[in-house]
């Protein structure tokens, strides 16, 4: 029997923006998935700093985002949580809602590469689902040749069959808050919906309350 392909798509999405449903899109068809899962982080265990908008504002943010695309599905696994999230507990617990019937694939993006050798059960990761990693187009292809003494040939083998090419969009949550602290304009790079929702609740602006 043909398993079905799910993709997890993880991240702060602090706000999530055209960009993020841009390259999952992409990255969904490119594996052939039947579904993309959101899944916004409580916090990352490898970052000191947290969302600066509250959870249920983020999963607002990416319900609303999401809303018109079937393939997309929100979970707050990961916000239930009352500590930082690893990427291993949360491939498994889906791969149990699955019932082992569907191939897990994990997306990141190529920024994230340097960071991989500090995951939790990184080898376990890799042999346990598809982690994809998502490069844009115009960039170099990346290379995990440097880790093949870490990990071993099998496992870089595996990471470098499911790298996916997205498209070049110059968008970041980082710039996105920048320009709304600045009073600046950021209707260009979020879904209407969202940009409505950001500016009815008053997020992320000089002063706001998270």
């Amino acid at each position: 029997m043909i398993k079905k392909k799910i993709a997890l798509f993880g991240g702060t999405f602090d706000p999530v923006h055209l960009g993020h449903t841009a390259v999952a899109a992409a990255a969904a068809e490119h594996i052939g998935a039947e579904k993309i899962v959101f899944i916004p982080a409580k916090r990352s265990p490898l970052k000191t700093s947290l969302p600066q908008v509250k959870d249920d504002d983020r999963l607002a943010m990416i319900a609303l985002a999401i809303a018109d695309d079937e393939k997309f599905l929100l979970s707050d696994y990961e916000l239930r949580k009352t500590r930082p999230s690893y990427t291993l507990e949360t491939v498994r617990y889906f791969q149990a809602d699955y019932s082992g019937e569907a191939l897990i694939y994990w997306l990141i993006g190529a920024d994230s590469i340097d960071e991989l050798s500090r995951w939790y059960g990184i080898s376990e990761l890799i042999d346990e689902c598809n982690l994809s990693v998502m490069f844009r187009a115009g960039c170099k292809p990346p290379n995990f040749t440097k880790f093949e003494d870490i990990w071993g040939a099998a496992r870089v083998e595996k990471l470098q069959k499911n790298i996916i090419q997205t498209p070049l969009i110059d968008i970041s949550s980082t710039e996105i808050r920048n320009r709304l602290v600045a009073g600046g304009d950021v209707t260009d790079m979020l879904a209407p919906a969202v940009a409505d929702y950001i500016r009815e609740h008053g997020l992320y602006q000089s002063g706001a309350k998270s």
